[in-house]
């Protein structure tokens, strides 16, 4: 579904939080959205990967990645799987590799940046915990709507029929 978070910040003005412009688009979807899934870590990609091979159906992770531009939690593998799993989109506070091959794969995926070093694969961080950064706190099962203008975040999904 194609998302205009400028309308649904006109419609829904009152119930919806704005994520500060902090995100650059690299998937080769620009409008995506879905219930969210938290994985905070830092400079480690192990629990990200785990998460992106279960179904994802109408879900986003978003990732609390300490904003870290050292290393990428994000790479083509990881990407493609999401897709393969059925996620609609990853949202990273975080860094990602692979840009190239990230822009052909059918995904939302956004990012602070780009790096070519890659992540550790510990398994490091937390799973479905609120995270806070770009002045908004996520809360495992929120709504998030991304497109080309911004990202907005809703407790509940909104009725965009």
């Amino acid at each position: 579904m194609n998302y205009n978070t400028s309308e649904i910040c006109d419609l829904f003005a009152d119930s919806v939080d704005v994520v500060e412009p902090l995100f650059i688009h690299y998937g080769g979807v620009s409008s995506f959205g879905g219930e969210i899934t938290t994985v905070k870590c830092y400079e480690d990609r192990g629990l990200v990967e785990r998460v992106l091979s279960e179904p994802g159906e109408g879900k986003v992770l978003l990732i609390d990645g300490g904003g870290s531009s050292r290393r990428a939690i994000i790479n083509a593998l990881s990407a493609q799987d999401a897709l393969d799993n059925g996620w609609e989109g990853i949202i990273c506070y975080g860094s990602v590799r692979d840009v190239d091959a990230l822009a052909d794969i059918d995904i939302g995926i956004l990012a602070v940046g780009s790096i070519p070093v890659n992540a550790d694969c510990e398994g490091v961080g937390d799973v479905d915990i609120p995270v806070n950064f770009a002045g908004v706190t996520f809360l495992p099962e929120d709504h998030i709507y991304a497109d080309s203008t911004g990202v907005v975040l809703s407790p509940e999904p909104l009725d965009l029929d």
